[in-house]
């Protein structure tokens, strides 16, 4: 099962590379909303999975970045832990990622942190990392006690079941350091963004 997870991983991130250059055109809307990949489940695990598409057009308020990434969840049958991939690639500097609650195009607080740690709490990695293309990060987090509060209009909740509500997102923050302008590779406040929906959900 190891090295079949490690096989998908490398197929997915092969896959996002080769579509993230800024030689080639955009994807399609369709190209957009398909997981790049499936995560195989393992005893104890259902088949309640998550995935977004992340993108500079998302985030709040849109950028031009050439970047994109991929996130999938997949959350346990009891609710207690999910397993995630997070892809990112045509990016620089990247800093941090997590989850944060938020309905599109709202810019919401952190709860969970996906990168360069693992868990509720954090600490960001130092301006002017360089490139990466390819997995960012994977591994396993425990949402119980975790709760998104009031916002846009939605009361407080458990961060599952924002997610869940389509009211939480993935997204990666960039920074280059001191003195450069903002753009892609020096976004701190995110550069690329994805809300985290369930397969299937849109047409």
């Amino acid at each position: 099962m190891h090295m079949q997870k490690q096989a998908l991983l490398v197929v997915a991130a092969a896959a996002l590379i080769a579509g993230c250059t800024s030689e080639k055109a955009a994807p399609t809307s369709y190209e957009i909303r398909a997981p790049l990949y499936q995560m195989p489940a393992h005893a104890g695990q259902s088949d309640f999975n998550f995935n977004t598409h992340l993108t500079g057009d998302e985030e709040t308020p849109p950028n031009a970045s050439p970047a994109q990434g991929q996130a999938v969840l997949r959350v346990s049958d009891d609710g207690l832990s999910v397993d995630f991939q997070l892809i990112a690639s045509n990016i620089d500097n990247i800093t941090q990622s997590h989850i944060h609650c938020g309905p599109p195009g709202v810019a919401g607080p952190i709860r969970i942190w996906l990168f360069p740690t693992i868990g509720t709490s954090g600490v960001a990695l130092p301006p002017g990392g360089g490139r990466h293309d390819g997995v960012l990060a994977s591994g396993t987090f425990h949402p119980a006690g975790v709760t998104c509060p009031a916002v846009a209009g939605h009361p407080s909740m458990p961060v599952l079941d924002a997610i869940r509500a389509g009211l939480a997102y993935v997204n990666v923050h960039t920074n280059a350091g001191a003195g450069v302008p903002p753009g892609p590779g020096n976004l701190p406040a995110g550069e690329i963004r994805g809300q985290l929906d369930r397969p299937g959900n849109h047409p």
